[in-house]
């Protein structure tokens, strides 16, 4: 697995898992965001997210896409 895409209510967290997928992360993203891709603290819209998973996908890297879950009656 390359990069895990998190959905949540606001976005999807992005968390590089391999090398593979941190490089290409640097190649979408500016380098001021390197930081904060490595410590898997960027969050983009679910837009974006399906976006960047199908632009991974055809670079063939590895990529799960788990989007948001909601449990009613929980926070």
């Amino acid at each position: 697995m390359d990069i895990l895409l998190a959905g949540s209510d606001e976005g999807a967290h992005i968390r590089p898992l391999s090398i593979h997928g941190m490089l290409w992360l640097q190649t979408h993203f500016e380098d001021e965001n390197w930081e904060a891709l490595a410590s898997s603290e960027v969050k983009i819209s679910m837009n974006d997210a399906q976006d960047l998973s199908k632009d991974a996908k055809e670079a063939g890297l590895m990529l799960n896409f788990f989007p948001a879950v909601t449990v009613p009656g929980r926070f």
